[in-house]
This record gives C-alpha cells, sequence and structure tokens, in this order.
C-alpha cells in the first residue's frame, strides 16, 4: 500500500511567507505618481495580489482610471520601481521562520512556489534570509502556466522527487486553492494573508492555521486521515 504520509510541503510566497503587500503598494503608487493618477490605498493594492503582476497592473489601471490604459509602459514603471522597494517594507509574518525550521527539522522537504517572476522572488527570498529554507523555488516564469493551472505545483513536486500524492500545499488564498484542487493535492490556507474580496468564505481547503508553527501538528494529521481513507478502500 502506498504510504500518504506528507513529505514535502509547498508554499506560496506573498500573503504566505511574506508581507509582501507594503512594497507592491510602494511601487504601484510610484507608478502612478509617474502616469499623474491619484495613490491607491494599500488594501486595495493588497486585494489585487495573487495573479501575478500582469494581472494586478491591469486591475490597478482599471481601479485608478489612469489616464494611460497601456499596460505595458505601465508594467515596466512598476518593475523598475518594484526592483526599489521589493523586499525593502513588507516583513516575514511571525512564526514563519520557526514553522519552516521545524519541517525541516522533521525530514521534509520544502519548495517555494508562486506567481512572482523568477527574479523578484529570488531577491525577495535572500534579502528576508528565506532563501536556505528551500530545496526547490517555482517562480511565475518558470513555466508558460501559473497558478491556478496545476502545472507549477506538479512541477515543483517532480523537482523534490515527490508524488503530488505525498505533498501539501500552503497558501492565503482562492488562487493557492485551485491550483492544490488541480493538482489533486491538499491544500492549508494561513488566515493571516491576501485571501481576496471574498475572505475565506468560500475557500474549501485541509485546514486553516493562524501560524506557520501549527503546520507540522496539521500536516501529521492529513496524513494519518488519508492514510486511514486509503486503508478503508482497500478492505472495501
Amino acid at each position: 500500500m502506498e504510504s500518504l504520509n506528507v513529505r514535502a510541503v509547498l508554499f506560496d510566497l506573498d500573503g504566505t511567507l511574506v508581507d509582501t503587500a507594503p512594497d507592491i503598494a510602494e511601487a504601484v503608487n510610484r507608478m502612478l505618481l509617474d502616469l499623474g493618477a491619484p495613490p491607491l490605498p494599500l488594501a486595495t493594492v493588497r486585494g489585487f495580489i495573487g495573479n501575478g503582476m500582469t494581472t494586478l497592473i491591469r486591475r490597478v489601471l482599471q481601479e485608478s482610471r489612469a489616464a494611460c490604459l497601456d499596460e505595458a509602459p505601465a508594467l515596466a514603471l512598476f518593475h523598475r520601481h518594484y526592483g526599489d522597494t521589493n523586499g525593502r517594507i513588507g516583513q516575514v509574518f511571525p512564526g514563519v521562520r520557526e514553522g519552516l525550521q521545524a519541517l525541516q527539522k522533521a525530514g521534509y522537504r520544502l519548495a517555494c512556489v508562486t506567481n512572482k517572476p523568477q527574479a523578484d522572488t529570488a531577491a525577495l527570498l535572500e534579502i528576508h534570509a528565506l532563501a536556505p529554507c528551500f530545496d526547490v523555488v517555482v517562480a511565475g516564469d518558470t513555466l508558460p502556466q501559473m497558478k491556478p493551472h496545476p502545472a507549477p505545483l506538479l512541477h515543483a513536486c517532480h523537482s523534490l522527487h515527490a508524488s503530488p500524492t505525498c505533498c501539501v500545499l500552503v497558501g492565503d488564498s482562492p488562487v493557492d486553492v485551485a491550483a492544490a484542487r488541480a493538482a489533486q493535492m491538499p491544500v492549508v490556507i494561513v488566515r493571516y494573508g491576501y485571501p481576496g474580496a471574498d475572505g475565506h468564505g468560500t475557500m474549501q481547503c485541509g485546514a486553516f492555521i493562524d501560524s506557520l508553527e501549527d503546520l507540522p501538528a496539521v500536516l501529521d494529521g492529513l496524513g494519518a486521515a488519508r492514510n486511514a481513507a486509503l486503508s478503508a478502500r482497500a478492505h472495501v
């Protein structure tokens, strides 16, 4: 019988490991200033995070009704400013370092799977000293597809030499839930992240947690429950 004990954990980045909204909002508002448009509140920009930079800028331009609605130059402006703000304002969420260290000590292999471009991802993980925690990093431009497509998750599993049945995704948004479902793996959602306009009400997941320090116990429970379900099916 195949063991379903979870031995690899995939993590979203923005809103799950690092509170990147202040960095992103500052770059967005510098971009809007360049375009002659008024700034947007942090809470508004936070609600746009999770589907990649191009979608974020599209939604920012729509929200701000900027005179220049051409996404390409706006995106170029944003990337220029984000190079200065990335990792400089936001902080690692409480409990993240402790949770990652506990998982490593328990023998889990860890991956970061994000829709953020690779260059920005690498810089952010390096600035916050999180890069050594991960065996694999899959960024928004590693593959042609991004979350909620399952390909980034499956690519991370393959790179970790782990079956998707032995992996769990930890995220904060409906994008993560949809990606995990498509990859047929459980998903754990952090309550402190960027859940979008609908909040957590519509998200169906294996568990909600308030801190990554709670994750090892949750993973033990998920693994035990799945093994029990498989055993029950085998005896039917």
